[in-house]
């Protein structure tokens, strides 16, 4: 049966205005771009746009309602509501039939690792027999999607026959409602470190939002790291079923390559990425499965069959003795704990690292991550990452404000440049890790998206360097 407006305001309890009779919403979104004739519009106050402001062009575009925050004084079907963007979350789920309770939906949350877990879990429940999609940093232009192309998403996998979806979710998802209404079967808690100290002001309210997908009101079962303070908090708190991981729960462990090795449940695994972190993030993939019902032997299997996630301490080169590798580290913790990755697959050799930081957002962090930096590798190489509207050098010298004079230091605006230093520097036994863009293909600098691959840019320079 057709969902109608009538439907979205009594779950909601607004007020209708200007409706007669039984309206049925064919499509529900908060993007004027994308309004269908006979959608229901919600009208937005974002931080830049308020999406008021749109309603008499989607009006003429097709759109049969809008869900606003006061009456507009227009002559069409108003859904009024307190708060628009609360309301997104559970009118999407609605209108498109609940899609996640028809799905083993899965969440994953943390500070780092989200993406690595989505990308080993989609591999791996696929190659088990369950047929799973994923929605993340590696899917779309937002870690977790708004709430109406979320549900969207969802609703087209539903009808495609997948079983289950693996879902970044972002603090940011969490404390703006994107995931509202979404039940998921299983979340995971990857770790708790610094990030988006911009949006959230401070580490607690960051803390709480997370906490927030370990409720009844979100998730069945939750998956925690207690090698994490917060997830050792949260198996105290939550009032879900709860399993935890841990380093703990593996034997043998071998970190000398981008190869790790050990045991979990008395089977062999043989991972294809480096460092400790990592293997942490496989335990959340395996203990996933395993609470999902399938055999230690057979996930085991799964985890070695799969290759390593695009910019994720992604090898790119091994030539001449250096390992090159590309990762996504951004943030202190992450970057902390893939320099302790390139120490350990070096052999004897120098770890130097390439990175820089973000602009126009979370300024806090740019001398935490000198410091990190300073502290992990023999060589640091500071350059440009997305500047963004802001002034390169200025971002350059809050990093490098934190880093000791001791240390081996080089600056560099120019990004490619700067790899191209990196790789001039090192020699055989080395590891030069390009940390913080990892699969993004471009800088955004000035407001423009310009072409720009750390993947691409190295084995360009190591082809032009060989005989």
């Amino acid at each position: 049966m057709a969902v109608t407006i009538q439907d979205a305001a009594r779950l909601i309890d607004g007020e209708l205005h200007h409706v007669d009779e039984p309206l049925p919403i064919s499509s529900f979104d908060h993007d004027s771009r994308r309004v269908r004739p006979g959608g229901l519009f919600a009208c937005v106050r974002g931080e830049r746009v308020d999406g008021h402001r749109f309603a008499s062009q989607v009006v003429q575009a097709g759109a049969s309602g809008l869900v606003v925050d006061h009456l507009l004084d227009l002559d069409v079907p108003q859904l009024v509501v307190p708060d628009v963007r609360a309301s997104l979350g559970l009118i999407a789920d609605l209108v498109h039939g609940h899609p996640s309770r028809a799905l083993t939906t899965i969440g994953v949350t943390g500070t780092s690792g989200k993406t690595t877990v989505v990308y080993l879990l989609a591999k791996v429940l696929t190659d088990l027999g369950l047929a799973t999609a994923s929605i993340g940093t590696l899917t779309g232009a937002r870690t977790t999607p708004e709430a109406p192309e979320l549900q969207a998403l969802m609703s087209d996998m539903v009808r495609s026959q997948i079983d289950a979806v693996a879902i970044e979710v972002s603090s940011h998802a969490l404390a703006l409602g994107r995931v509202a209404a979404t039940r998921f079967k299983v979340a995971i808690f990857t770790n708790l470190g610094h990030d988006h100290l911009d949006f959230h002001r401070t580490v607690d309210t960051y803390r709480k939002a997370k906490a927030e997908l370990f409720t009844r009101s979100y998730a069945e079962v939750s998956i925690l790291n207690r090698d994490d303070e917060m997830g050792r908090e949260l198996a105290e708190s939550t009032d879900t079923k709860v399993l935890t991981y841990g380093l703990g729960d593996v034997t043998n462990l071998r970190l000398s390559g981008p190869v790790s090795e050990f045991d979990w449940r008395g089977c062999a695994v043989q991972l294809h990425l480096a460092g400790e972190h990592n293997v942490l993030n496989a335990l959340a993939v395996a203990s996933t499965a395993e609470a999902l019902g399938y055999e230690p032997a057979a996930i085991a299997k799964s985890l070695s069959l799969v290759e390593a996630p695009p910019g994720r301490f992604e090898v790119v080169s091994s030539d001449g003795g250096v390992l090159v590798a590309v990762d996504y580290a951004h943030k202190p913790e992450a970057l902390k704990a893939s320099l302790k990755a390139a120490r350990q697959v070096t052999d004897g050799g120098r770890v130097l690292v390439v990175f820089g930081c973000g602009g126009d957002r979370d300024r806090e962090k740019r001398p935490r991550m000198g410091r990190v930096a300073a502290e992990g590798a023999d060589v640091v190489i500071v350059t440009t990452d997305n500047p963004r509207s802001e002034h390169p050098a200025d971002i350059v010298d809050a990093i490098t404000a934190a880093i000791p004079d001791s240390v081996d230091l080089v600056v560099e605006l120019d990004r490619a440049r700067a790899i191209e230093l990196s790789l001039d520097l090192a020699r055989a036994g080395d590891v030069v890790l390009i940390a913080g863009k990892g699969h993004e293909a471009y800088q955004e600098i000035n407001g423009e998206r310009l072409d720009f691959d750390d993947r691409v840019v190295a084995l360009d320079i190591l082809g032009d360097q060989s005989p």
